[in-house]
């Protein structure tokens, strides 16, 4: 389902729709959009999100580049799968799976990921498929750990005990999001938006975030909880831009300064000021010129020669696209 079917925050259609098979048998949902023969973006979304997250970016990178966006398993349109608990290790090979079914064998691209998939770059850091077709990473709004101990999305109480416990609780509840209402709105908006977000901006993130599964986003949310990849961070050697919002509740800026500082080829810190949580969809225009310029450095487009379409494919991913 598209949870944005109108208006300029509404994902564009996808010149290509595939189902990838991950390692443990998980399907998930891959949209190709742009020129077959151009540079390639692969975005990766959040914790609650889906491909509509990108929309814009989408939109705007899909007239010079092949933009690959994929739904994280159990959100949008992947299935939820039944073996739990969620790992940051089923983050890896997924991002992995998509890699290898949409980019030729040495292809580079650059990778994007928002807040749990920027985690999933930390994740993936040192599998063989990520350090082959990562030619530059941007991490868009997220952190490496101690994420609900540094949240503050609990107002007026300082760094505690107490604050940990109710954030932890709210992030982690087993309650319906049910429809969106101007209540919901208010509440996304305090919780994961700058002040100023526009009202069209707070309706495209509540929509896609309410249609998250419940039970999805409770799993998920215990993976944030005990989250610690600062070693994937030094591991992410190629390189690597961060973007962050200086009014970011959910991963506050200081976690981005941190993973900048620990990043083994820092390309460059970009605080957003006045900014949340959903730099994507509340600064547009900058993260998709940070991931543009990251192409244009470190992407070899003489490289780009041999058509998608001309990749062999493995029997796992002539079986997914059959299906």
């Amino acid at each position: 389902m598209r949870h944005v079917v109108t208006g300029p925050y509404a994902p564009p259609v996808a010149a290509r729709e595939l189902s990838v098979t991950s390692a443990d048998g998980a399907s998930l949902y891959v949209e190709v959009h742009g020129p077959e023969n151009a540079p390639a973006v692969v975005l990766s979304h959040g914790w609650t999100c889906s491909t509509a997250f990108w929309a814009t970016q989408v939109r705007a990178l899909a007239t010079d580049h092949r933009v690959i966006v994929y739904d994280q398993r159990g959100h949008g349109r992947s299935p939820a799968v039944t073996q739990l608990p969620y790992t940051t290790e089923m983050l890896a090979d997924d991002l992995a799976a998509v890699l290898d079914a949409t980019l030729a064998p040495g292809e580079q691209a650059v990778l994007a990921g928002h807040s749990m998939g920027g985690m999933t770059m930390m994740a993936a850091a040192d599998r063989p498929k990520f350090r082959e077709h990562a030619a530059a990473v941007l991490l868009c709004s997220t952190g490496s750990s101690r994420l609900v101990a540094e949240a503050t999305v609990v107002p007026l109480l300082r760094e505690s005990g107490l604050r940990t416990r109710i954030t932890r609780a709210i992030l982690g509840s087993k309650a319906p999001l049910g429809p969106v209402t101007p209540v919901g709105k208010k509440v996304l908006k305090y919780a994961t938006m700058g002040p100023a977000s526009a009202p069209d901006k707070v309706e495209a993130c509540a929509r896609i975030v309410h249609a998250c599964p419940r039970g999805v986003r409770y799993g998920w949310s215990h993976v944030l909880e005990h989250l610690q990849l600062d070693g994937g961070v030094e591991r992410l050697t190629m390189p690597v831009a961060v973007v962050a919002g200086t009014a970011d509740r959910l991963t506050p800026v200081a976690h981005a300064r941190r993973i900048a500082a620990a990043l083994p080829d820092c390309v460059g810190l970009t605080e957003l000021p006045g900014l949340g949580h959903m730099t994507p969809v509340e600064a547009p225009e900058a993260v998709t010129a940070k991931i543009r310029e990251l192409s244009q450095k470190y992407v070899d487009t003489q490289s780009q020669s041999q058509p998608q379409s001309q990749k062999p494919q493995s029997q796992k991913q002539k079986g997914a696209d059959a299906a």
